[in-house]
This record gives structure tokens, sequence and C-alpha cells, in this order.
């Protein structure tokens, strides 16, 4: 198929144009992402330099007290109850285990029974038993601190003044 000269000059200014547009794309979107970065710069700026202290400021006037309050009972319930329950539990179990291993050596030597030899222990032990049980009373400790800091008490979300956009 052969162009006349005519269409030939129009396509030609046609696809000049379009190199013309598409360079002055390129430069806008290079311009746009100068713009983007800068815009980025600032809002980090900005967060630092005014968002991150007056979130700060909240959380130590609003949420700290109530998560100081919840570390303390936390830590009081574990060492005024979880450790002393823990320690009786394990001790009566040790001297259960005590009792029942020493009536059965009095029974074996009563009937003359050699005994038999140790096998080595399979499964957890006492240290086991205890590590698991402050294990679950600090996980309970850490929840329910948790709960008391992020339940929703109305006088603690209530702001001062209405939301309003910064100045400029």
């Amino acid at each position: 198929m052969s162009l006349t000269r005519k269409r030939k000059k129009e396509l030609k200014r046609l696809q000049d144009q379009a190199n013309k547009l598409w360079s002055a794309q390129q430069e806008l979107v290079g311009e746009a992402a100068t713009v983007a970065r800068e815009a980025g710069r600032q809002l980090g700026n900005f967060s630092r330099e005014e968002v991150a202290p007056r979130v700060q400021a909240n959380y130590d006037k609003f949420a700290a007290p109530y998560v100081d309050k919840g570390l303390e009972l936390s830590h009081r319930v574990m060492n005024d109850r979880v450790i002393p329950a823990a320690g009786a539990v394990v001790g009566s179990a040790l001297s259960v285990w005590d009792a029942a291993n020493e009536k059965r050596g009095s029974i074996n030597a009563t009937r003359g029974v050699i005994a038999a030899p140790v096998r080595p222990k399979k499964g957890m032990g006492a240290g086991g038993v205890i590590a698991l049980l402050l294990g679950i009373a600090a996980a309970v400790g850490v929840v329910y601190a948790a709960w008391q800091t992020l339940r929703a008490d109305d006088e603690l979300w209530v702001a001062d003044d209405p939301l309003r956009a910064p100045d400029a």
C-alpha cells in the first residue's frame, strides 16, 4: 500500500506531535514523582513534629495510668496468688509421689521382690509443671492488663476540642 506525499507529511507531523506529547508526559511524570517525594518527606516531618508528640502525650495522659495499673495488678496477682498456689500444688503432688514410692518400696520389701531397674522419666517434670503454670498465669495477667487498657471507657476517648484541619 503506497501513501501519497500529503499523507506521509500528515503522518510525519502526527508522529512528531505524539513524540512531543510523550516527552511532555515524561517530564510531567518526573515532576509528579518529585512532588510526591517532597510530600512524603513533609508528611514524615509533620508526623515526627506534630503527630508523634500528641500521640505520646495522649497515651501518657489517658492510657499509661491504666496500663500501669494493669501491670501492677498482674504483678500483685502473680506474686500473691499464683506463685503460692502453684507452689502448694506442686508440693502436694511431690509429697503424694514420694508417699506412693515409699509405699511401693515397702510392699516390694515385704514380698521379697527385688526392685526393678529405674527407667528414665518420659514426660514433664516438676519444673515443667511450674513453668507451665507460671506461663499460663503470665498470659492471663497480660490479657487482663490489655483488657483494662483497651476497654471502652467513654471518658477516656472524648476529645478535648473538636477535630479541625491543621493550619498551613
